[in-house]
Parts: structure tokens; C-alpha cells; sequence
């Protein structure tokens, strides 16, 4: 990289105004470029901009009947479906919907739906996708896309041949700390991400549950999007190759399983297109957290739970605040419609409901297309792999254009 090309650590940490927490930053100076402010300090409201209805067909009345569908108003609920009768009737009841199917497969056949939610067991995920795809229905899952690259390339393969639209409903996106974030990277406030941190932690849970008990010693990398989403989503970039390790489960069903999985928790070690690395763990068996988190530690600066930490660079002066800066964000996720609600896992649910309706309302791809899912997806399969491998480092397939 040229001289003058190089972003400047003197100019870029002596350019930022004096800040407190909630309070809008100013422009900030790069390569003698200015940039947007770090936050918004003018929230939008969400406008209507199309009659359009998108009928929507909703498999799944587990995790399926968390969504808002029937609160969107560019959308109706068609007809729902599940194995399992109490499951069908309670999506029934969700979405007051009178229509109602003994499976995907009898689902994907009414002429009606444009579109269908598949939150089916995960390992029928890239099956019933495909399924969706051969009938002329866009389509949104459940996490992961996958748990084979068999099944993810025949994903790819519908995908292109149709045109039709693959979303994956993957929370951490629309979580506010990953979405600041990623806006944080795209204005190049970061510079490149030198090492990064994704987490998700189960604890001490019941992993013989879920449809014919999907979840028996489920190897955790092979249910990886909530943690590498941190990386990413935030960048768009990708996984190369990888390390893991796993640590063996004393629960009797480590020892004899569908998935012969000997781990209830692995930590994975990335290295990233950036030439960065990134650190995954994924654990079942430890205690002491829960749920979903990330860090990322760029060129110029940290972020970690919504606080962005500029360093103090070599003469840099900061009016009132010394030598080290902290700015901490709000939520500056996009406006939903009104009366609607975000949600669980950290009010993204709602998020993720209004970006499938409007990409089909606007007749683009999603947030995460079938290409961020894939690569959100498929690291986790060959981290699984070398962790069977002791920690042998594997090469990482790209499945984009």
C-alpha cells in the first residue's frame, strides 16, 4: 500500500471531537476524507412504501411462532404447518391463521404462498430449503443453513438456478451491539480487524431435545452463526482456514450418538480474509455464561458491548478526556413498523421479520443472503472437522460467486 494511501493513526484519533455517552460524534477525518458521524443522531421512522402483500407459509411451531409476521403490514399469513399437532394449532393461534398443513412438503404445493419460514429441526434444514426453492418460493430458515456442505452446496445450487430469495433469520445481526458495529467497519473507523471474538453459551442444557431429539450431542461448531456472526456479519469478509479443539463431554450420550460427537464444547481459531484471526467458541458443557457476545479489536480501535475504545496514539490530544477515549452507543438499529414488536434474542426477531418482508417487497437480497449464510455456516462444519482432527488446520471451501 502507497504512502499516502495509509490511513493515518495521528490524524484519525486527532480529528474526534470531544463525546459523552448518547450524545451524536462528529465527522471524523480519514486520508483527508471526511466521514459520517459514528452515530445517528436523527433517528427515521419507518414509512410504507408499497401495497404489496407477501403471503407467507410458516413451518415450525417451535421457534417459528416467535416472529411477527402477522404484525408486518406488507404481510399475511397464509397458511402454517407442523409435524406435530399442538405445535400447528399454536401457530394457528399466533397468526390467526384458519389454513393449516400436515407437512412442508403438502405446504410448499398451495399456489398461494410466495414465501415460506422454515423453522424446522435443524439437520432437515438444507433439505427442506431446497424443497421450498424446487416449488418457486422464496425462503427464510432457522440457523444454521446447514449441517453438511453436501446440503449447503445443493442450497447454492437452487439458489442460482431460481433467483429466488434464501434468507437465513440469523439474531446476532440484529442485535444492536453487532449492528453498531458493523456500521462502525463500513465507515472504516476500525481500519482492518486484527483479531475478533464470537461467542454463544449454553450451559448445562438438556441436549436430548428438539424433533426426534436433533439435539443429542449435537456437535456445538455444527450450530456456529450465533458466534461467527461477530465477524461475519460485521464485515462481510470470510474465513479461510481453521483450528478447533474440543472438550469431551462426561455426559453419557458423548459416548454413543448419531453424530458419533464426543465434544459438548469447541473453541475454534480463524484466520480471516483481513489476514486477522478470529477466536469462535461454541460451548454446552460450561457454566458461568449464557447466550450470545463478541469483540472486535481493529487497527485503530476496540469494541466490546456497545462501547467503542480509541487508543491514545502517538500525539493525539482529546480536549477533557486525557489520553484514552470511550464512546458508548445507543441503539441505532433501523426503525420497525409501528405496533410491532422486536422480540427475543436481544429484540432482533422483529428485525429479522421486517428485513425478509421488505426484500421482497423491494425486490432485493437480504441482509444475510444465502452467501453470508454459507459463510457464517460452513466454517463451523470443517471447524468440527479439525477438532476430530485434534486441531489439524483445514482449508475453508468458498462457496461464492
Amino acid at each position: 500500500m502507497k504512502k499516502n494511501d495509509q490511513l493515518s493513526r495521528r490524524n484519525f484519533l486527532g480529528k474526534i471531537t470531544t463525546v459523552t455517552a448518547g450524545l451524536a460524534v462528529a465527522g471524523i477525518t480519514i486520508s483527508g476524507k471526511q466521514v459520517a458521524p459514528l452515530q445517528d443522531s436523527d433517528p427515521k421512522q419507518w414509512k410504507q412504501t408499497s401495497d404489496k402483500k407477501i403471503r407467507i407459509g410458516v413451518v415450525g411451531g417451535g421457534f417459528g411462532s416467535a416472529f411477527f409476521w402477522h404484525q408486518h403490514p406488507n404481510c399475511i399469513v397464509e397458511a402454517v404447518s407442523d409435524l406435530q399437532e399442538d405445535r400447528k394449532k399454536k401457530l394457528m393461534k399466533v397468526y390467526n391463521c384458519d389454513k393449516s398443513y400436515e407437512s412442508l412438503e403438502k405446504l410448499v404445493l398451495d399456489d398461494k404462498i410466495d414465501a415460506v419460514a422454515v423453522f424446522t429441526d435443524a439437520p432437515s434444514h438444507g433439505r427442506h430449503i431446497v424443497e421450498v426453492l424446487k416449488h418457486g418460493k422464496h425462503c427464510i430458515t432457522a440457523v444454521p443453513l446447514s449441517m453438511t456442505l453436501e446440503d449447503i452446496n445443493r442450497v447454492k445450487e437452487w439458489k442460482e438456478k431460481t433467483g429466488l430469495k434464501v434468507m437465513m433469520a440469523e439474531t446476532s445481526l440484529y442485535r444492536s451491539d453487532l449492528y453498531n458495529a458493523k456500521s462502525i467497519y463500513e465507515k472504516g473507523i476500525f481500519g482492518k480487524i486484527v483479531y475478533s471474538e464470537g461467542e454463544y453459551y449454553h450451559p448445562n442444557v438438556d441436549t436430548a431435545w428438539g424433533y426426534k431429539e436433533w439435539r443429542n450431542a449435537l456437535p456445538p461448531m455444527l450450530y456456529p452463526t450465533h458466534a461467527t456472526a461477530y465477524y461475519i456479519g460485521v464485515t462481510r469478509k470470510r474465513f479461510s482456514s481453521v483450528s478447533s479443539l474440543g472438550f469431551r463431554g462426561s455426559a453419557p450420550r458423548y459416548k454413543n450418538n448419531e453424530y458419533n460427537n464426543p465434544f459438548s464444547s469447541e473453541t475454534a481459531l480463524f484466520e480471516t480474509s483481513e489476514g486477522g484471526m478470529s477466536r469462535i467458541n461454541v460451548f454446552w458443557g460450561a457454566e458461568g455464561a449464557h447466550g450470545e457476545v463478541g469483540r472486535l479489536f481493529g487497527e485503530f480501535g476496540r469494541f466490546d458491548k456497545n462501547v467503542l475504545h480509541l487508543g491514545k496514539g502517538i500525539g493525539a490530544k482529546y480536549e477533557g478526556i486525557g489520553d484514552r477515549t470511550q464512546i458508548e452507543y445507543g441503539d441505532n438499529r433501523p426503525p420497525l413498523p409501528p405496533h410491532m414488536d422486536k422480540g427475543g434474542h436481544g429484540g432482533s426477531q422483529g428485525y429479522l421479520t421486517n428485513e425478509f418482508i421488505m426484500a421482497l417487497v423491494e425486490d432485493r437480497e437480504p441482509l444475510i443472503d444465502v452467501y453470508e449464510a454459507i459463510a457464517m455456516t460452513a466454517p463451523g462444519i470443517m471447524a468440527h472437522k479439525s477438532a476430530l482432527k485434534n486441531g489439524e488446520r483445514l482449508n475453508i471451501p468458498s462457496f461464492d460467486k
